[in-house]
């Protein structure tokens, strides 16, 4: 079993910043992607980032530019940098990390972007 805790999220005004982490522990095998993903309300969740045990990273349009995602594979941790925040950048963003064609996810963390 693999356990994901994420941490960071908030409540933070248009154009601010906010890191995400999540931490992973449990049966992690050496090669792993981590990535995350997002869900307002009334909408489906969608990718935001991911990134691979070499570090190869991909990221939705929406977000390129303004979130850089990272990991330290000595914590298996993942960090998601998220700035030049929007209000459309509201939503419970989850952590996942997918190895051996399973999937795993976090409880979520909810960030709100207003005025």
């Amino acid at each position: 079993q693999v356990q994901l805790v994420e941490s960071g999220g908030g409540l933070v005004q248009p154009g601010g910043s906010l890191r995400l982490s999540c931490a992973a522990s449990g049966s992690i095998f050496r090669f792993f992607v981590m990535g995350w993903y997002r869900q307002a309300p009334g909408k489906q969740r969608e990718l935001v980032a991911t990134i691979t045990s070499v570090s190869s990273t991909n990221y939705a349009d929406s977000v390129k530019g303004r979130f850089f995602i990272s990991r330290d594979n000595a914590k298996n941790t993942a960090y998601l940098q998220m700035n030049s925040l929007k209000p459309e950048d509201t939503a419970v963003y989850y952590c996942n990390l997918g190895q051996r064609g399973l999937n795993y996810w976090g409880q979520g963390t909810q960030v709100t972007v207003s005025s």
